[in-house]
C-alpha cells in the first residue's frame, strides 16, 4: 500500500480522498502555568515534521529575542503568537493547531494555564473529545490541575491523557511518576471520566512525545502520538432528541420561507413532524435546504434551512423540535455556573443570559453551594468569585428551551452577560431542568403555553408577589 508521501508525489487526487476520509480527533491541552503545554504542542509538531521550513527559520529568529530555554529555538513560539505572550512566556488566549498524520487529523487547542484565563480554557474545552492534562513532575498535582480537570469533566470529556511533564528535571524517576499518577487518580475517581491514560514525557527534550525515551526504559506504554493516533473516541452526540435553535429566518421571495441554524440534537428527515417551541405550533418538514443543495435528513452539527409545509410564526430564538421528543419550556432551571469575572456573582441581580440562540434577561435566584476544587467538597457560599464553580437555580423573565447539559449540549448550556460593560461573567450548564433546593429537585410542574405567557405578566406588571406560580 502507497504511503502518504508517495500518494503526494503521484496521486494527488487519491492523497486528498485518503485526507479527507481520515477520522478527527478535536484534543486541547491543559494544566498549570508553565507546566509546558505550549511547548508540548511543538514538540509534537517538530517531531512528526510538520513545520515548514520558513515558519521554522522564523521561530529561530524570534527565539533569539523571546526564548526561554537554552536550546536553539524555543518550541512554545510556535503557538503563543501574541507578543503579550512571548514577553511573559505564557498563554493567554487559545491557540488553535491543525495537523494530521497518515493515521488521523487532529484540532489542537492550546489553552492557558493562568488562572486569570480560566474562562479561556473553558472555551478551548467544549468542542473537545480528548484532554492532554500537563503535570509538572517538579510540582506534582496543583489547584489549577484539578480546576482544569474538573471543568473538562463538567464539560463532558470522557478521555484525558496526563502528560507528566519535565521528567528530565526529576532525573527521570519512575517514583515521581507514579506518585503524581497516584495522586491524580486519587482525584478524578469521584469524577465522570472513564477512560484517563498516563505517559510520562520531556516535552523540552521530546522523550515518549512522538519518540521513545531511551532514558524511561521503565514506561512500557505508548508515547503520546500513539495514544492521540489509537484512543477510540466514542460518539457521543444525541442523535435522538432533533434540535434546532433557529438563528434566522430567510425570506428571499414570496414563495420561500426558511428557518436557519445548526443542529444541536438528534435527527430530522423531510416528512418529519416537528413542533415550534415554546409556541407549541406543529407541522411538517417540507424541505431541507443547505449550500450543497436538499437533503432528505440532517444531523448534528449541520447547518441547515428548514422550509415547512404551514406557515407559523417562528422567530429567532425559538427552537424546531420533533413533535415525539419535545424539550422542556420553562423560565427555572438549575445549573452549575463558572464564574468569569472579578465581580463576584449576585443573588437577585438581573444579567442577560444567552440560550443557544436566545437572549433573554434573568437573574441567579440563589446559591445552591459552591464547589471545592480541591476536595469537590459542597459549601454555604452568599457570592461565587472569579473561578470558581457553584450550582445556582436561575429564573428567567420567561420561558425558554431548554434541556440538561448531559442530553443536549447545544441546549443545555448558557453564557452569562453582564448588562451594563456587555461582557461575558459567566459560563452554565444545566443540570435540572426543574429548581433545585439545597440539592434536592422541587418538581416544578409543567406549564402550558398560555400558562406560561401568563405567569411571565404578572411578574411584569406586579414584582412585588414575587414569582408566583397560577
Amino acid at each position: 500500500m502507497n504511503t502518504e508521501q508517495e500518494l503526494l508525489e503521484n496521486d494527488i487526487e487519491e492523497y486528498l480522498r485518503v485526507h479527507e476520509n481520515k477520522d478527527m480527533l478535536r484534543f486541547l491541552t491543559c494544566g498549570n502555568v508553565d507546566d509546558g503545554k505550549s511547548t508540548l504542542i511543538g514538540r509534537l509538531l517538530h517531531d512528526s515534521k510538520l513545520i515548514f521550513e520558513d515558519h521554522m527559520e522564523a521561530i529561530k529568529k524570534d527565539s533569539k529575542k523571546f526564548n526561554t530555554t537554552d536550546g536553539e529555538f524555543d518550541l512554545a513560539l510556535l503557538v503563543d503568537g501574541l507578543q503579550s505572550e512571548r514577553e511573559q512566556g505564557i498563554t493567554i488566549d487559545v491557540a488553535y493547531r491543525y495537523f494530521a498524520t497518515e493515521k488521523r487529523k487532529f484540532i489542537i487547542a492550546d489553552c492557558p494555564g493562568h488562572e486569570q484565563y480560566t474562562r479561556n480554557m473553558a472555551t478551548g474545552a467544549s468542542n473537545c473529545d480528548l484532554a492532554i492534562v500537563m503535570i509538572d513532575a517538579r510540582y506534582g498535582v496543583q489547584t489549577q490541575t484539578k480546576r482544569h480537570t474538573y471543568i473538562a469533566s463538567l464539560l463532558g470529556i470522557k478521555h484525558i491523557i496526563v502528560a507528566v511533564n519535565k521528567m528530565d528535571l526529576v532525573g527521570y524517576s519512575q517514583e515521581e511518576y507514579r506518585k503524581i499518577k497516584d495522586d491524580y487518580r486519587a482525584f478524578v475517581s469521584s469524577l465522570n471520566i472513564p477512560d484517563v491514560r498516563f505517559v510520562p514525557i520531556s516535552a523540552l527534550n521530546g522523550d515518549n512525545v512522538v519518540n521513545r525515551s531511551d532514558a524511561m526504559d521503565w514506561y512500557p506504554g505508548a508515547t503520546l502520538i500513539t495514544l492521540l493516533e489509537t484512543v477510540k473516541v466514542t460518539d457521543h452526540k444525541n442523535r435522538s432528541d432533533f434540535r434546532l435553535p433557529v438563528q434566522y429566518v430567510t425570506r428571499p421571495n414570496l414563495d420561500f420561507r426558511g428557518f436557519c441554524g445548526t443542529v444541536a440534537g438528534g435527527v430530522i428527515n423531510v416528512g418529519d413532524v416537528i413542533t415550534a417551541l415554546p409556541s407549541g405550533k406543529t407541522s411538517t418538514v417540507k424541505a431541507i435546504v443547505t449550500a450543497d443543495g436538499e437533503l432528505q435528513s440532517a444531523t448534528v452539527g449541520q447547518a441547515i434551512t428548514l422550509t415547512l409545509n404551514d406557515e407559523i410564526d417562528i422567530s429567532r430564538g425559538d427552537v424546531i423540535v420533533r413533535s415525539n421528543k419535545l424539550a422542556t419550556v420553562s423560565d427555572h432551571f438549575t445549573a452549575t455556573i463558572v464564574w468569569m469575572s472579578e465581580a463576584a456573582l449576585q443573588p437577585g441581580k438581573e444579567y442577560e443570559l444567552k440560550l443557544a440562540s436566545k437572549n433573554i434577561y434573568g437573574r441567579i435566584d440563589n446559591i445552591n453551594y459552591r464547589i471545592d476544587v480541591n476536595t469537590l467538597e459542597h459549601s454555604d457560599e452568599d457570592e461565587v468569585k472569579l473561578n470558581e464553580i457553584a450550582s445556582c437555580n436561575v429564573i428567567t423573565n420567561g420561558p425558554v428551551v431548554i434541556d440538561t447539559y448531559d442530553k443536549v449540549p447545544g441546549t443545555g448550556s448558557f453564557v452569562v452577560i453582564d448588562r451594563l460593560t456587555n461582557i461575558t461573567v459567566g459560563a452554565g450548564m444545566i443540570t435540572h431542568t426543574q429548581v433545585a433546593t439545597n440539592g434536592d429537585v422541587k418538581v416544578v410542574r409543567e406549564y402550558t403555553i398560555a400558562e406560561q405567557e401568563l405567569n411571565a405578566l404578572i411578574r411584569k406588571n406586579y414584582p412585588e408577589w414575587g414569582c408566583k406560580e397560577i
